[in-house]
């Protein structure tokens, strides 16, 4: 079974959604199954390189509201990610373009398959919101992809070009024909789209449902338990009375 998953690395929501998951994939059964696929999607196209103010200071242009009012609604987020085993810095993340982690990330699927890609999701996703590091900086990427076993001259090759600059386009737009302007976006099998990061309990029961939708189960008829039939051991033949 496939999962295919939209985000972005500045997407808070994101990696709680990442983690609800993943706890809903623990308590599934068939966990050993299941392929997670991580697609690109930018929340902010038009996001500097290198960035230029913190993300609560772009917030608040954007959306208006005071500091306080910001602060209180990142700490409300923190908090939610803090339910999850996550230990945001959001007072310290920079509004920063995520363009080129995304171009990494389809690398790492191409030479590593879906597991390499996963851990160096996981890893910029770290790197952002736990660490507040510039994951637009090429330092911080190049380190990031090392540490997961990324070949450095493929990194380089990446960040010195426009690599898999179409497939973060065509990931994005796909993403839209789907309907989803926002992220996490979740399909599940390539049945069931799921939006936003929601409670464990709901990506459990979409795991379990397109599981069973895929794999389904015969009902067996009742009928007679003696009834003749050939085995292992050869043919049954009714006695004569």
């Amino acid at each position: 079974m496939r999962i295919d998953i939209w985000s972005d690395i500045a997407c808070p929501w994101c990696y709680i959604g990442k983690r609800r998951l993943e706890g809903a994939l623990e308590g599934f059964e068939h966990r050993d199954d299941v392929e997670v696929v991580w697609h690109s999607f930018e929340l902010d196209p038009g996001a500097p390189v290198p960035p230029t103010e913190k993300t609560s200071v772009h917030l608040a242009k954007k959306f208006g509201g005071g500091s306080e009012q910001i602060a209180q609604m990142t700490q409300q987020v923190a908090d939610t990610a803090q339910g999850e085993g996550l230990d945001y810095r959001l007072e310290d993340t920079m509004h920063v373009s995520t363009r080129d982690a995304h171009r990494l990330l389809h690398l790492a699927r191409e030479t590593g398959g879906h597991e390499q890609q996963g851990t160096l999701k996981e890893r910029l996703l770290e790197d952002y919101f736990v660490k507040a590091l510039d994951v637009s900086d090429h330092a911080v990427l190049r380190a990031a992809a090392a540490d997961v076993g990324l070949a450095e001259p493929e990194v380089d090759r990446v960040l010195t070009s426009g690599a898999y600059d179409d497939d973060v386009s065509a990931d994005i737009q796909q993403a839209r024909a789907y309907g989803a302007n926002g992220v996490p976006f979740f399909v599940v099998d390539g049945r069931y789209g799921i939006s936003g990061a929601q409670p464990t309990e709901v990506f459990a029961g979409a795991l379990r449902q397109a599981w069973a939708e895929s794999h389904p189960q015969l009902t067996t008829i009742a009928g007679d338990a003696d009834a003749e039939a050939c085995g292992p051991d050869g043919c049954e033949v009714p006695q004569r009375s």
